[in-house]
């Protein structure tokens, strides 16, 4: 008789025992010859060497893939436990939209076409443009990208930055130091990490710098490298900030550059430096454009009207204006 004993350190163990042992009942059935118990975040097992050797080898790639993945489903770990070639085992499709597990078992997923195209790019490129309106996930998704980054240990740290810029309110009118004048700025992107990391954990990251929310002039003059980082509010940027924030990135790092060119609060003599950008820099291999739109809206049902509201609206105007455009050029040759 051999004994054996595994450690799951490296993943949460209800992930892999399941709710009410579900999980772990199934392989005491996969290895009925064995004896399995479980302690804690350990498992024992005890039987003949050929039969503990297997196990062994099958729990092993379950806890792989839970470490690249987070979750597994019930009917995929019976896969795996049972597949005679533990190579072919990619991805479970009950689990591909899955971007991250947050606190409590919250599934963060990319529920649209687009933010699942987002996800895809974020694969093969190391710059994504990721522009739309309100509501279509565009920040939230990019932070859920960038957890799982930092927890599959593709990246060692994440920095978060945002252009300053007010809407309707002066800076130097808002009470506080500057930390207090910009952490509201900088707020969707604390609401978004506490949906994504526990609180202690969270708190942990921001104190050794391994997650970092800064306004976009502090990247100014440094070198970003082994770090996932995400330029929101983008439209809010000049032509000279988004270079600049570009030209930061290091050969190991990815970014996010999102944005609303819909809603742009640059004062009127400044154009948006991410209209720009997406146009010269989209065709560039290594960089990807995405485009959201109102079918990606997963706030309120009526967010999705406003929006189209407001679409029609531009239409109508900008339709407007070149007629009138149109008329005086007329009148103009006439003369």
């Amino acid at each position: 008789m051999t004994e054996a004993i595994i450690n799951l350190e490296t993943v949460n163990p209800i992930e892999f025992f399941g709710v009410n042992n579900s999980k772990f009942d199934i392989l005491k059935k996969k290895f009925p010859l064995l004896k399995l118990l479980s302690r804690g975040s350990q498992i024992k097992i005890t039987g003949q060497p050929e039969e503990v050797d297997n196990a062994l080898s099958r729990i092993n790639q379950v806890i792989q893939y839970l470490e690249r993945n987070g979750h597994l489903s019930e009917s995929y770990f019976s896969k795996i436990l049972g597949e005679e070639d533990g190579e072919t085992i990619t991805e479970d499709p009950a689990t591909n939209d899955i971007l991250v597990f947050g606190p409590n078992g919250k599934v963060v997923r990319a529920k649209t076409a687009n933010q699942k195209l987002m996800a895809a790019a974020c694969e093969k490129n190391d710059i994504i443009f990721a522009v739309g309106p309100a509501g279509t996930g565009k920040t939230y998704t990019a932070v859920a990208l960038a957890v799982r980054a930092l927890k599959n240990k593709a990246v060692r740290k994440i920095i978060l930055t945002r252009p300053a810029v007010e809407a309707g309110e002066n800076l130097g009118f808002l009470p506080g130091d500057l930390k207090e004048k910009i952490d509201p700025y900088l707020r969707p992107l604390y609401d978004a990490l506490d949906d994504m990391i526990p609180s202690d954990k969270l708190n942990y990251y921001m104190t050794n710098r391994i997650i970092e929310i800064a306004p976009l002039a502090y990247m100014r003059g440094r070198t970003l490298d082994n770090a996932f980082i995400i330029l929101d509010e983008a439209q809010n940027t000049t032509d000279l900030q988004i270079k600049m924030f570009l030209t930061r990135i290091g050969p190991s790092a990815k970014a996010v550059i999102t944005g609303d060119i819909t809603q742009i609060d640059l004062p009127k003599n400044q154009k948006s430096g991410l209209i720009k950008a997406s146009k010269i820099l989209r065709n560039i291999d290594g960089i990807a454009y995405i485009q959201l739109d109102e079918a990606d809206v997963v706030r309120h049902r009526l967010v999705k009207l406003i929006i189209r509201a407001y679409d029609n609206a531009q239409a109508q105007e900008d339709e407007a204006e070149e007629k009138e455009k149109a008329e005086r050029a007329q009148k103009y040759n006439k003369k």
